[in-house]
């Protein structure tokens, strides 16, 4: 069986230290229940612990090579195996709109896309595990006051409870990347609605990180003009990495508010 050679410009290191898969393969043990979908699963490093937990298993790879290999090494696979870009695919079709679990050794440089549509996809995505960049994970689990809490951070912790499971090593992969890894769990919270307007929170916290040095006086101007009256108000003498979910909850309904109130003055 011919080996698959990682691609730079896929983001692919393939890990090679079997002990390190099985603790990945077992994080998705918190809902026992629920069918599995594994991104960018390579050779099966992952793949092959996680067919062994007694639940439909679906795995997604764009390389066709490594889909080639995969069909060869996994044949009970074969009619799970999907040959197209995660962040293009309809998630609703997969499992006939049902729950499933997300995970993966993720690549790199699309990690943060991953997780953008698992927010996307929340309704169907109670637990997303895998393996990241560890400089992307502790940006996710970060909490306010932190230098690494940012957008990820705030968007992400509004829905789900993130877990900074463990760091891997950069020597258990080929090749070794330039930095080291670490593994999360994410698992949906109890918010069903964040009691603000979804879009406006999600342009607000992009907005004020942009210029995270500043104040939300400066930062929020590109949404609320430069003289707006809110920003008068003591919560704006404090920057982005200050404020909690619930903070920018309140922030956002202030900033509706402002909105509407500019609106009916015109």
């Amino acid at each position: 069986m011919k080996l698959v050679k990682p691609k730079k410009f896929l983001g692919q290191h393939f890990l090679k230290d079997l002990k390190v898969a099985q603790d990945i393969a077992d994080t998705v043990d918190t809902f026992p229940e629920l069918p599995i979908l594994e991104v960018g699963p390579g050779m099966g490093v992952l793949t092959q612990f996680l067919v062994k937990k007694d639940r439909l298993v679906k795995v997604v790879e764009v390389d066709y090579e490594s889909v080639a290999y995969l069909r060869e090494a996994y044949p009970s696979l074969e009619d799970h195996i999907i040959e197209d870009d995660f962040l293009k695919m309809n998630l609703h079709r997969l499992f006939d709109g049902n729950p499933f679990v997300l995970t993966g050794n993720y690549p790199y440089n699309i990690s943060s896309q991953i997780f953008f549509k698992m927010l996307d996809n929340k309704d169907i995505i109670p637990c997303c595990t895998g393996m990241i960049q560890k400089e992307v994970a502790e940006r996710i689990a970060a909490g306010p006051g932190s230098k690494t809490y940012g957008i990820l951070s705030v968007l992400i912790q509004a829905w789900y409870k993130v877990e900074y499971l463990f760091t891997v090593s950069e020597h258990v992969f080929n090749p070794p990347p330039k930095v080291k890894s670490a593994v999360i769990r994410m698992t949906r919270n109890e918010t069903k609605e964040l009691g603000c307007d979804e879009k406006l929170f999600k342009q607000v916290v992009k907005t004020t990180f942009n210029q995270r040095r500043k104040t939300l006086r400066n930062s929020i101007k590109p949404i609320l003009g430069k003289d707006c009256p809110l920003t008068e108000d003591i919560l704006f003498n404090k920057r982005p990495e200050q404020l909690s979910v619930a903070e920018f909850i309140d922030l956002t309904n202030k900033v509706e508010e402002a909105l509407k109130t500019a609106g009916n003055a015109q």
